[in-house]
């Protein structure tokens, strides 16, 4: 009995469209770690009294700015051109890789061990972005 030999197709992804899927995993873990961080004890209640890190207009706007980088990146890097577009994912992804690196580090308390594991995949995952950015394809 001769077996069949299956051949599956693949094809190339665009760098645009891999940069974006890329800054959109980046932007789920940003929610998840927020949303998560909401069941760490006395984190409500401090949001509630004003207790928590971001307790002036000044530090939310941002905290605010920050996180818009990687939004308006998932729509950025399919849209802008070439030149631009790398300067912005590798810029941005060495910020964001670098900031995500510092609050992962300076978060090891036991109930955010959580925001360490998410912080860490953060900066993996902008690093990456920031890798094929670099080594972006030339024609």
């Amino acid at each position: 009995m001769v077996s069949k030999k299956y051949q599956y197709e693949d094809f190339k992804i665009n760098v645009k469209l891999a940069l974006s899927a890329l800054w959109v995993s980046v932007m789920f873990l940003y929610i998840y770690g927020d949303y998560f961080e909401l069941y760490v004890p006395e984190k409500v209640a401090g949001l509630l009294n004003g207790q928590n890190l971001l307790n002036t207009p000044y530090k939310l706007l941002f905290a605010t700015i920050i996180l818009t980088l990687s939004s308006l990146m998932i729509f950025l890097s399919l849209l802008i051109k070439l030149k631009w577009n790398r300067v912005l994912n590798i810029s941005i992804g060495i910020f964001l890789t670098l900031f995500t690196l510092l609050v992962g580090l300076s978060s090891f308390t036991e109930w955010r061990t959580f925001y360490v594991m998410l912080a860490f995949l953060e900066s993996i995952i902008t690093s990456i972005i920031v890798w094929k950015a670099w080594h972006w394809p030339k024609n």
